[in-house]
């Protein structure tokens, strides 16, 4: 008997081995974005910029808060004996060597964002620090404030909101046996609330926030590259070209993503390490090398001295709002994109204690990101203060996706470091989508464990690859990516509940490290 279209519908599911109530949902909410902003690009914006508008200045202080108090609870949990727990158990094989394990963390957290805005938001700290402190534009104290301002939006705090949910997640999934899925980091303290259709609920609203991200990523990585390839070969900014950029991106991530950790994600996040250190040292001897050295140590001043005061800042009683354009807008951001990105960060984890664990995704890389904000951000102000508002100048009339380039046009051999900065660019884009597409594949996909193969998922992997290529081309070929953006953003609220609700997990482990035995 020929079965019903119905049946048949469901039998394609079961195929593919999709959650229905995760993919649907996100693949709906997707499709109204994207047609909502076609029709009516105008409106579109105007009510996203509101929503976005009132959740960062009603719960400004709610990321604030959460992000200190996650950054004290990674020490605590570093310092306490639950950081000699394994992973897994005592008997766990690690999956990867630390060195891979690091460049992977490095590579598919914040790399991208650490390339380009490490040039471009210094100067816009230097140029227009909070009135509120009374700091003066473009003076030495207004450049020892952007460094540390730096630091603070890229270095340890964001870390500590990727690091506690997967480190969470990590324990829940490999000791506890629990399944793959945001709500198992909240199950040892919400119970049967938190089992089920809430569940697929949860997941769903971290997924939404990670898809409409990277969506808008895509979109503005694309940009990026053929504004750097302009630099290069006559090449402007149009729909074709535009396309051709991200079907690349989007076949090399999803082809990475679906090779598996070891073949795809591993190598890529290997090569674009090497190529991340190799510019880094490139810059600190071409650049102004003894003013980073002395210039360094004062931004670290100032980032250790205001480090609990800016945390917390969000300028409500003045009414300053350079923290909600800066401080609480990038929190919102790491937050929205921390539970998904937990479930693969935290898969990494296997075989290794808590304190390594804590190492590897919170201290090497905020170590790592310190360093390099001395070079680039410290070049990019030095340039700008001998030349008094050159970068500033470029900046307002290029926009931040050129300031990498105009910087390094000013270094020798740039004929052949700006090519060089394109395909670093595109490396870089691959290694964070591939990861993040890694985890949507398998979050999506019925069934995983910690035993899964690796490719558990693939379907959705191809599904969600080729889907998130489309509509950031339709988006930044047709409408525009800030709307797309500020949806993502509009995720940081249900994912700052989940992320919070979730540490009270490690904290209820913290104290009694052997209900993980």
């Amino acid at each position: 008997m020929e079965p019903s279209p119905i049946n048949k519908l469901r039998l394609k599911y079961e195929s593919l081995s999709l959650r229905p109530l995760v993919f649907w949902p996100t693949f709906t909410i997707l499709m109204l974005a994207v047609a909502f902003s076609i029709v009516d690009l105008e409106h579109f914006l105007k009510i996203t910029r509101s929503m976005n508008d009132t959740i960062l200045e009603q719960f400004g202080w709610l990321f604030s808060y959460g992000s200190f108090y996650l950054v004290l609870l990674t020490a605590g949990a570093y310092l306490s004996p639950l950081g000699n727990v394994v992973i897994g158990g005592s008997g766990a094989t690690p999956l990867l060597s630390k060195p891979r394990w690091f460049f992977i963390t490095l590579c598919t957290t914040l790399a991208v964002g650490i390339l380009f805005w490490t040039t471009s938001e210094p100067i816009y700290h230097l140029n227009a620090p909070p009135v509120s402190k009374g700091i003066v534009p473009a003076t030495t104290e207004a450049a020892a404030f952007s460094l540390s301002a730096m630091f603070l939006h890229w270095s340890f705090t964001p870390y500590a909101i990727y690091t506690i949910p997967s480190l969470t997640f990590a324990l829940a999934f490999y000791n506890r046996r629990l399944p793959f899925s945001i709500s198992s980091s909240l199950r040892p303290v919400f119970g049967h609330w938190v089992e089920g259709k809430a569940a697929d609920f949860i997941d769903t609203l971290a997924l939404s926030a990670l898809v409409t991200g990277m969506a808008s990523s895509l979109g503005t990585g694309a940009l990026s590259l053929i504004g750097g390839t302009g630099e290069v070969i006559d090449v402007s900014t149009t729909p074709l070209s535009l396309g051709i950029a991200i079907v690349l991106i989007v076949v090399t991530f999803v082809w990475s993503a679906a090779s598996g950790l070891h073949k795809g994600i591993a190598k890529l996040s290997s090569l674009n390490a090497l190529l991340l250190l190799l510019l880094g040292l490139f810059t600190a001897v071409a650049g102004p090398t003894l003013y980073l050295l002395s210039f360094g140590a004062e931004g670290i001043t100032t980032y250790a001295s205001t480090f609990l005061e800016m945390s917390l800042f969000t300028g409500s009683i003045t009414g300053d709002d350079w923290p909600l354009q800066w401080s609480v807008f990038y929190w919102a951001i790491w937050f929205a994109w921390a539970p998904v990105s937990a479930l693969f960060l935290g898969r990494l984890g296997r075989g290794y204690s808590v304190r390594e664990y804590i190492r590897i995704n919170f201290l090497y890389p905020s170590l790592f990101a310190i360093v390099w904000i001395i070079v680039f951000s410290g070049t990019a102000i030095h340039m700008d203060m001998s030349d008094p508002g050159s970068l500033n100048v470029a900046l307002q009339e290029q926009g931040p996706g050129k300031m990498l380039y105009a910087v390094f046009s000013q270094f020798p051999f740039s004929g052949l470091t700006v090519p060089l900065l394109v395909f670093i660019a595109f490396v870089s884009f691959v290694t964070a989508a591939d990861s993040n597409t890694d985890a949507i594949g398998r979050l999506c996909a019925k069934g995983v464990t910690a035993e899964s193969g690796e490719k558990t998922g693939l379907s959705a992997k191809i599904l969600w690859g080729a889907m998130i290529g489309v509509v950031s081309w339709t988006m930044v070929s047709f409408a525009g990516v800030d709307g797309i953006r500020m949806l993502s953003n509009l995720g940081g609220i249900a994912a700052v509940t989940i992320v919070l609700a979730s540490s009270i997990t490690l904290l209820k482990w913290l104290m009694n490290p052997r209900l993980l035995d």
